[in-house]
């Protein structure tokens, strides 16, 4: 049974767009992947859950069988299917799922089921911070600190000292960056990114996350960057195509890695939740009940009122 579900970013652009990148929407469908519920029935060959768990959810099935699972990359499955992905598999925004047991991770009886919702966003956070392997008192900033750049934020913040400098569009998510522990903020909109944050960082940064999906940020990344820097592309661009200063990177030296979701992360963030290492209730800023699910999605689809995460109270019960 779905308990919570979150707007997440993608399902906005399947409601507004009818599509996220190539993948189309085919009505009728479900959307919703950022989810947390209680398990009712199990099948005779699990052995992992027992009726009346809570757990937090994986949405991305996975083959367990080609080269990419055998491998240790079930997020680049040959064969992946994703919740409420156009044409994949049905999403969360429905009071019942059949889901893999493997998709599914008992979360202790002191967590929450808001806490227990962000699991699956933060966990992406956590593989981006993976794949930076940053050094202690690294240098970095994030690009766009909506849900998912916060995400990176606090799990950049959990696995070790570093200063992290964060730019936005939204004053509203500044100040949310700041109380996730961002040691700088800069205003998207108001100032030049790369020149405030070079007068602070005049050897230039370590690491750069770009969470946005701007392509303009992709040119702010490099700049910002110092020589042999990474840059972490996080955020989804709206187009296929996007342009970069190739001799810029070739003269830095810089390394491109990009996210795909995420990767055995679930399982890590759940404890780093359950330790206090992560504290990301501050990321719930409103909630509805299923019959206004399309309220949730405009308010996401538009930014209002401060919007960070907006969970859908699918099914009572903690």
């Amino acid at each position: 049974r779905i308990n919570r579900l979150w707007v997440c970013r993608s399902d906005v652009n399947n409601y507004v767009e009818g599509r996220i990148g190539e993948d189309r929407v085919r009505n009728p469908a479900t959307l919703g992947h950022e989810c947390a519920g209680t398990i009712i029935e199990v099948g005779s060959a699990v052995t992992n859950l027992v009726s009346g768990d809570r757990v937090a959810v994986d949405p991305a099935v996975s083959c367990g069988r080609c080269d990419q699972c055998l491998a240790g990359r079930r997020n680049t499955c040959r064969n992946l299917r994703f919740m409420g992905c156009p044409n994949q598999t049905p999403g969360a925004a429905a009071e019942y799922r059949i889901l893999p047991a493997t998709n599914c991770f008992v979360i202790p009886d002191a967590m929450s089921m808001d806490e227990a919702v962000l699991v699956e966003p933060l966990s992406i956070g956590l593989h981006a911070a993976r794949l930076a392997a940053m050094k202690p008192n690294a240098r970095a900033a994030i690009l766009g600190v909506g849900p998912i750049g916060l995400g990176v934020l606090l799990c950049v913040k959990a696995l070790a000292p570093a200063t992290i400098h964060a730019t936005d569009l939204i004053d509203s998510r500044l100040d949310v960056a700041r109380q996730c522990g961002a040691d700088s903020v800069t205003s998207a909109t108001r100032d030049d990114v790369v020149a405030t944050i070079g007068r602070e960082e005049p050897l230039g940064l370590d690491v750069v996350f770009e969470c946005s999906g701007d392509p303009a940020c992709l040119d702010q990344a490099q700049e910002l960057l110092a020589p042999g820097g990474t840059l972490v592309m996080v955020g989804i661009p709206p187009t296929a195509r996007v342009d970069f200063d190739a001799h810029l990177m070739r003269r830095k030296g810089l390394t491109f890695k990009a996210v795909r979701r995420q990767n055995e992360c679930v399982g890590p963030v759940i404890e780093l939740l359950a330790s206090g290492r992560l504290d990301a209730r501050g990321l719930v800023t409103h909630r509805f009940p299923l019959e206004s699910i399309r309220e949730a999605f405009e308010l996401v689809a538009s930014y209002r009122d401060g919007v960070i995460k907006a969970v859908i109270e699918v099914s009572p019960g903690e």
